[in-house]
C-alpha cells in the first residue's frame, strides 16, 4: 500500500511558519493537534457555509477569510450554530482564520466540541494562502534518504554516490578544498518539489560534520569556514563512482547521455571509474563544468563527432570520379 504524506496541525504550529512571515495562534481545538494535513492545496469554505458540504475536501486545511466571517455574522445564532455543526462533520484537519477577523463565539465553541483545531493569523488572506502552501509544499514532499554525498560544485547541485568505502567523503574532502561548498556527506535527504526539482539537505544531526576513515569526524564549517557549506542545493546531476574493471569498456566519447532515477525524476548521471592515480576530484569538477556546457547548448561530443561527419562528407565530394576504363580500353574498340 503507497504511504501518503502528511503533516500533524501539531507539527505544522511546531516547525516555526513565523519564520516564513505567517504567525499561527491556536485559539481553539487544542484536542485535534494529531489531526493529519494530507495536501498543500487549502479550501476556502464559499458555498460549503450554505449548504454545499460537498466540496468541503478531507486532508486540506480550511480558509475562513473576511467573506466567511461576515457570511456567518449575518447568521442569527441558532443558524449560525447549525451551519458550523454541519461543516465540522466533514473530515478536514484544522480551520486557518486569516486578516486578524475576530471569530463568532459559536466558532470557537464548535471547534472545541469537534476537537478540531482553529489557527489564527492576522496575515491577509491571499497571502496567508501562498505562505502556507509554500511550506505545506515542503513538509509534504515525498522524500528519499540516501547514503550519499551533496556538493555545490560552481553552483552545480552535485550528487555523489557509490559503494561504501569507495571514497566518496574524500573526494568530497578534495572538492571542498578546491573552494566548493558541502551540504551533505554520507546522508543525503532528497525530496522533490514540483514536478521537476529535486532538493537536497543534510539530517539536522550532522550537518557540516563529515566522517573519514582514519581521522574520524571533522566539523567542515569550522575548519573551512561558513561559505564552505550550504543547507540544501538542488540535485541537478549525479556522479556514481565505481570501482575501475580492466575487462569493462568503458564510454569514450561520450556521446550517449545517461540519466539515473530518483523519486520518479531522472538526471543526468555520469559513472565515474576510480583507480589509484586518478584524481577524482578535478574529475568530478571538470564533469560539473561541461554539464553546465550541456545545459547550455554547448555539447562537446556531439559537436566533435558532426565536424568529423562533415569532414568525411567533404571528403567524399572531393573524391575524383571513378573512371570506368581503368584499364584503358574505350567503349567500342575493335572486337
Amino acid at each position: 500500500m503507497s504511504h501518503v504524506p502528511s503533516v500533524s496541525v501539531g507539527a505544522l504550529l511546531r516547525s516555526r511558519p513565523d519564520i516564513f512571515g505567517l504567525t499561527l495562534e491556536l485559539v481553539a481545538g487544542a484536542g485535534g493537534l494529531d489531526r493529519l494535513i494530507t495536501s498543500p492545496h487549502v479550501q476556502k469554505t464559499g458555498l460549503a457555509l450554505a449548504g454545499f458540504h460537498e466540496y468541503l475536501k478531507p486532508g486540506r486545511v480550511l480558509i475562513f477569510g473576511q467573506s466567511e466571517v461576515r457570511y456567518l455574522e449575518s447568521l442569527d445564532p441558532a443558524a449560525r450554530m447549525r451551519t458550523l455543526r454541519l461543516a465540522f462533520t466533514h473530515d478536514f484537519p484544522c480551520v486557518m482564520a486569516t486578516g486578524g477577523f475576530t471569530l463568532p463565539q459559536q466558532v470557537i465553541e464548535e471547534a472545541e466540541r469537534a476537537a478540531r483545531p482553529v489557527l489564527q493569523t492576522a496575515v491577509a488572506t491571499p497571502t496567508a494562502i501562498a505562505k502556507l502552501s509554500s511550506i505545506l509544499e515542503d513538509s509534504l514532499a515525498e522524500r528519499v534518504m540516501l547514503h550519499a554525498g551533496l556538493l555545490d560544485v560552481l553552483g552545480l547541485g552535485v550528487l555523489i554516490v557509490g559503494e561504501s568505502g569507495i571514497g566518496k567523503s574524500e573526494c568530497a574532502l578534495d572538492l571542498i578544498a578546491r573552494g566548493h561548498r558541502l551540504v551533505a556527506d554520507d546522508t543525503v535527504e532528497v525530496r522533490r518539489r514540483s514536478e521537476t526539482i529535486l532538493i537536497g539537505t543534510c539530517p539536522e544531526l550532522t550537518r557540516h560534520h563529515m566522517e573519514l576513515r582514519g581521522l574520524g569526524v571533522i566539523n567542515i564549517k569550522d575548519l573551512f569556514g561558513i561559505a564552505s557549506t550550504r543547507t540544501s542545493k538542488r540535485v541537478e546531476v549525479v556522479v556514481q563512482l565505481e570501482r575501475w574493471d580492466p575487462a569493462r569498456q568503458y564510454e569514450r566519447l561520450g556521446l550517449d547521455d545517461q540519466l539515473y532515477e530518483l523519486l520518479g525524476l531522472r538526471v543526468p548521471l555520469i559513472k565515474m571509474p576510480v583507480a589509484p592515480g586518478r584524481n577524482i576530484a578535478i574529475l568530478i569538477e571538470v564533469a560539473a563544468r561541461n554539464q553546465i556546457l550541456r545545459t547550455r547548448g554547448h555539447h562537446a561530443a556531439r559537436l566533435l563527432a558532426e565536424r568529423l561527419d562533415q569532414q568525411l562528407r567533404d571528403m567524399a565530394t572531393s573524391l575524383p570520379d571513378e573512371d570506368p576504363d581503368e584499364d584503358g580500353l574505350e567503349s567500342g574498340g575493335p572486337e
